[in-house]
């Protein structure tokens, strides 16, 4: 896999002449050179729905007057460049007004993306229709006459449709519209039908060209449609929408599922189709980083203007970062992960508990808020799903709204007989109906609290903090103490919650200071919190919060396993993950720090890149290691072992260090 990729867009209006003009094979190779590129999706088909080459299946763009395709696919080749091809496979604007009916359709027959056609945007297919046969033979067009590295399709999923050929396909089944459970079905086997045309246009030709179907979002726990791409690509703009949380919670679990993985990022200061935006090198070099540090490659995104000039500008900016992912690559291939701690998904689950109600919110709110909290912590973590093989680990999270299935005790019963620890929080670990805890964390459940917010009066102190009843906003639930339980702390309810008659200062009522009953529990599974603390941290950032959970999450280590694998004293906003390259006989391990600041309404930028005061680093490490290194500089480092730790300090650096053990 190539670790250096751009992502092309040109998405390019009919409105604009000349098309391709300034094309140079020259100039477009010299702007892959200055950004140390290696591989380039290059276009076939935009948003607009145009070709831009010669094309039987499509029309090509009315204002250009040769194949640009053909043209950058030979340019990049003859350097040493890979040209996977990109085709907008949901969106096609100028076939969107010739065929609305063709169009996804919600209950009220309104269109997306754009809600009908008097404002300006793009208008998303219905794969249930006959346009898929028309897209599988642009694909098939592209396969046959290009020498293309692979293909991209964008803007696929499984998606929601009322249009009439969704209508009248559930009525031709013998349902009904208004059956959610049916069309629900019929959405999955559209997808999978769409899935399947394009693995034979591609495939029946090229068996083994790569193929990429890009929803945006890689669903945890689908791994029946992951297995419909070839490698992952993990479509992740920090200023764009997904934020800077985003792409490890992604990458996390994309690296378990045995898939060469890219992260994409883009070159711009907010999002796509952002002509003349540009972010700082410093944050293009931290996110690159980023990608290399989860084990996967990199890939930046950039839009071609009109007239197929490359920017200067753009690969200049590009360069610098690709320069020194260049540098480091002997340490970035064919690496697996190394981690101690396994967060079970949120949205990798399917309980409905007894409401029968899955929260989108909160699901999101739960896995972003124990990312965030294991990133901060500096653990070694990976994310799984059902499927993952979860005995390697030492500690099991289930965050806030995990209900235990007979599927998954089994995992978790398998789990704790070899000595793992469970962290639950909220409702995780009960048993769906919600009637009891299918776990011995030392709890018995007796429902949700009827205040809120509520307070969490810990048995131990906090770093930070002296002794205190410390406010937690996400919902609270009652519990006592399980016969064989330990109370670890405390919950205390306000004086009253905030209502017309009873409400007391800005925001809420006070604690009473009175003992409510337990508050977080110890069994022989492992520690349950009776709130969901997880998605607490994802909306507030508090704290207290954040500090309790590091303090259950080190005893629960020690408890399976002596201790932690890393110890490490980053700032709160670096980053530690360890990757292993058994085929080098090495592990890697990865310092980054970069702090987001907020810039403009709402987005985060990085701009500086503060130097690290040197870092002292502890490892958990039994074999005899031979040499201890800083990389890319190959500059020996110092080190200790005994009594099986590894211990350095690594010297003041910036941005990205890996120090590297070979064995």
């Amino acid at each position: 896999m190539r670790l250096r990729q751009v992502h092309l867009d040109f998405h390019t209006s009919e409105a604009i002449g000349d098309i391709g003009q300034r094309f140079s094979k020259k100039q477009f190779q010299d702007m892959l050179k200055l950004g140390h590129v290696d591989s380039i999706t290059v276009f076939s088909k935009c948003h607009h729905g145009w070709a831009y080459h010669p094309s039987e299946a499509n029309e090509i763009h009315p204002n250009l007057s040769f194949d640009l395709l053909g043209a950058q696919i030979e340019a990049a080749h003859e350097i040493g460049v890979n040209t996977p091809v990109y085709l907008s496979a949901g969106l096609d604007e100028k076939l969107a007004r010739r065929h609305p009916e063709w169009l996804i359709r919600d209950k009220q027959e309104r269109t997306n993306w754009a809600s009908d056609f008097m404002e300006p945007g793009y208008h998303q297919f219905c794969m249930n229709t006959p346009y898929l046969e028309m897209l599988a033979d642009q694909v098939r067009e592209v396969v046959e006459r290009y020498d293309a590295d692979g293909i991209f399709l964008d803007i696929v999923g499984v998606r929601e449709c009322y249009c009439q050929f969704c209508i009248a396909e559930i009525r031709r089944r013998g349902s009904d519209p208004r059956n959610t459970a049916d069309m629900q079905q019929l959405w999955e086997e559209t997808y999978l039908k769409y899935g399947t045309a394009m693995d034979e246009a591609v495939h029946a030709l090229k068996p083994d060209l790569p193929l990429f179907h890009n929803n945006g979002h890689i669903q945890r726990g689908r791994r029946d449609l992951a297995a419909l791409n070839t490698h992952l690509e993990l479509e992740s703009l920090p200023t764009g929408g997904w934020g800077y949380d985003h792409f490890p919670l992604s990458a996390r679990y994309a690296q378990g599922l045995g898939m060469d993985v890219l992260g994409m990022t883009g070159k711009f200061h907010q999002s796509w189709g952002e002509f003349g935006g540009f972010k700082h090198p410093n944050a293009l070099r931290y996110e690159t980083a980023l990608s290399l540090a989860n084990g996967a490659g990199c890939s930046v995104g950039d839009q071609l203007h009109p007239l197929g000039e490359m920017d200067p500008a753009t690969y200049a900016l590009i360069g610098e970062a690709y320069a020194e992912v260049e540098a480091k690559e002997e340490w970035c291939r064919d690496v697996v992960s190394v981690a101690d701690i396994a967060l079970v998904s949120a949205e990798a689950t399917t309980t409905d508990f007894g409401d029968n109600a899955r929260d989108r919110k909160a699901i999101a709110a739960a896995d972003a808020g124990a990312v965030r909290v294991l990133l901060e912590g500096h653990y070694l973590f990976d994310i799984v799903d059902l499927e993952s093989d979860w005995l390697h680990y030492k500690v099991v999270i289930l965050p806030d709204c995990i209900g235990i299935t007979p599927e998954l005790q089994s995992k978790l019963n398998e789990f704790t007989a070899k000595g793992g620890k469970i962290l639950a929080t909220g409702r995780s670990g009960l048993l769906p109906d919600e009637s009891a805890f299918a776990l011995k964390l030392g709890a018995e459940w007796l429902g949700r609290s009827t205040f809120n917010p509520t307070y969490v009066r810990p048995h131990f102190e906090l770093p930070a903090l002296r002794p205190a009843s410390f406010l937690v906003y996400a919902n609270a639930y009652e519990i006592d103490l399980a016969e064989t339980g330990k109370t670890l702390g405390n919950r205390q309810n306000p004086y009253f919650n905030r209502d017309l008659f009873t409400f007391s200062s800005h925001r809420h009522a006070p604690s009473d200071l009175q003992n409510a009953g337990p508050g977080i529990t110890e069994g022989t599974d492992g520690i349950y919190a009776a709130w969901n603390l997880f998605a607490d941290y994802a909306e507030y950032g508090s704290l207290p919060v954040k500090q309790i959970l590091l303090h259950l999450l080190d005893r629960l280590l020690e408890s399976a396993a002596g201790e932690r694998t890393l110890h490490v004293d980053l700032p709160a906003q670096g980053i530690a993950t360890l990757q292993a390259q058994p085929a080098a006989n090495r592990r890697v391990l990865h310092l980054l720090y970069a702090p987001p600041v907020r810039r403009g309404k709402d987005t985060e930028v990085i701009e500086d890149l503060p130097l690290v005061k040197s870092t002292d680093v502890r490892l958990a490490e039994q074999r005899p290691v031979r040499e201890l290194y800083l990389a890319p500089e190959r500059q020996s480092l110092p080190f200790v072992q005994e009594n099986g730790q590894v211990r350095c300090t690594v010297p003041e650096w910036s941005c990205h260090q890996m120090v590297v053990m070979e064995f």
